[in-house]
């Protein structure tokens, strides 16, 4: 695996799993029944994004290293995901009709 297709597959996990993150034991303003004016009540009370960054980095790693480890060992290759077996077909003459 290159350089760049690692730290690209890393972007994907952190950006995939801090959306998992983000709606995790949030506390809208409306739940805490002090919406501000102007603001909707589906806003967060207290974002903690530092906290949620932090938690995401952890569990992105530790995907990221899984499927680092997955692709480098070729445990799981794109033959073995190859159902329609068309990476072996032979291409198809063309005829000249």
């Amino acid at each position: 695996m290159a350089i760049t297709s690692a730290i690209v597959l890393y972007a994907v996990f952190w950006f995939m799993t801090f959306l998992c993150v983000l709606p995790v034991r949030l506390v809208t303003q409306g739940d805490d029944g002090k919406v501000l004016r102007g603001t909707h009540a589906g806003a967060p009370v207290d974002p903690q994004l530092k906290k949620r960054a932090l938690i995401t980095t952890g569990i992105a790693a530790v995907l990221w290293v899984l499927a680092f480890w997955i692709i480098v060992w070729e445990i799981v290759t794109v033959k073995d995901v190859d159902f329609l077996n068309r990476l072996n077909a032979e291409p198809e003459a063309l005829s000249a009709e």
